[in-house]
């Protein structure tokens, strides 16, 4: 089930492999590096890799960010906190494919709720095509080289995937003894110095964990992307290509190829973030 698949795709990604030739391929063939150069060497496969990596490191620092604020929100008991914590989970346990209609919906330049209010109180000149549009985001005037298109499936990603960050985070502040901050209120603790000094140490490695997991789920992601903009206005990661090469061009030993070359770097950063802050969450 796990094993002979992976084996599979590295056959094919080192063999010519098309949807023509597919039912004679074997195991033992021509081999060579051929798809990997072209993979490597095709235009625009550096540009999606950026977009990956950046995709992947705002989805996650979303996700993270807005689950441990929803946590902190909800930690304190109050009357239908459970009904309210119940409720957060509908992001993440609605299907992709209704959620990503709703944004697109919403969203849209023509009769979207997002633009009606922009333009009729916020005072927008024009609507704002939010998954259409290549145009770089301006902040304070500096151009932040990434389009308003893969800022929205970033945001998107993040609401999407909050709840599970949420969901960890909640149980490990559940876990905190009581008479830490207690102690810490008698000697004069600011809520800021109890929650930088007792609460946020003791997340830091339920935290450490959820950015791997993330980052993994949101480095391979394809779905959420395909569904809001098909991977175009700057925000086609390597996923989709992947997609393209397999679906519009037929050209299964250069998917296998990029697949490989995407699993190889995710495998690199992965060790690398371990190596760096692995330890160092472990003794915390």
């Amino acid at each position: 089930m796990v094993l002979l698949p992976i084996l599979w795709t590295v056959s094919l990604a080192f063999q010519d492999v098309r949807l023509l030739n597919l039912r004679r391929t074997g195991v033992i063939g021509d081999y060579s590096l051929d798809n990997f150069d072209k993979v490597l060497t095709s235009p625009g496969f550096v540009d999606a890799l950026i977009t990956t990596l950046v995709y992947s490191v705002g989805g996650t620092a979303c996700a993270i960010g807005l689950g441990l604020l929803t946590a902190l929100a909800l930690r304190k008991p109050f009357r239908g906190r459970g009904l309210v914590r119940a409720c957060m989970l509908v992001p993440y346990v609605a299907p992709v494919v209704a959620a990503a209609f709703v944004w697109s919906t919403m969203l849209n330049p023509q009769f979207g709720v997002v633009n009606h209010y922009g333009t009729t109180l916020l005072g927008w000149d024009q609507p704002i095509a939010f998954l259409s549009s290549g145009k770089p985001v301006t902040v304070f005037g500096l151009d932040l080289h990434v389009s308003q298109s893969l800022l929205t499936v970033v945001l998107f990603e993040g609401w999407r995937s909050f709840p599970f960050a949420f969901l960890f985070l909640t149980a490990r502040l559940q876990a905190i003894p009581d008479s830490l901050e207690e102690a810490a209120t008698v000697d004069g603790a600011t809520p800021t110095q109890k929650f930088f000094h007792i609460v946020l140490p003791q997340l830091l490695p339920t935290i450490a964990v959820l950015t791997v997991l993330r980052f993994i789920w949101t480095f391979n992601n394809f779905d959420d992307i395909y569904l809001l903009t098909g991977g175009g206005s700057g925000t086609q990661v390597v996923a989709v290509r992947v997609y393209d090469y397999l679906i519009n061009r037929g050209d299964i030993g250069a998917a296998a190829a990029q697949a490989l070359v995407l699993a190889a770097i995710l495998a690199v950063l992965v060790t690398v973030y371990l190596k760096l802050f692995g330890r160092s969450e472990e003794v915390a």
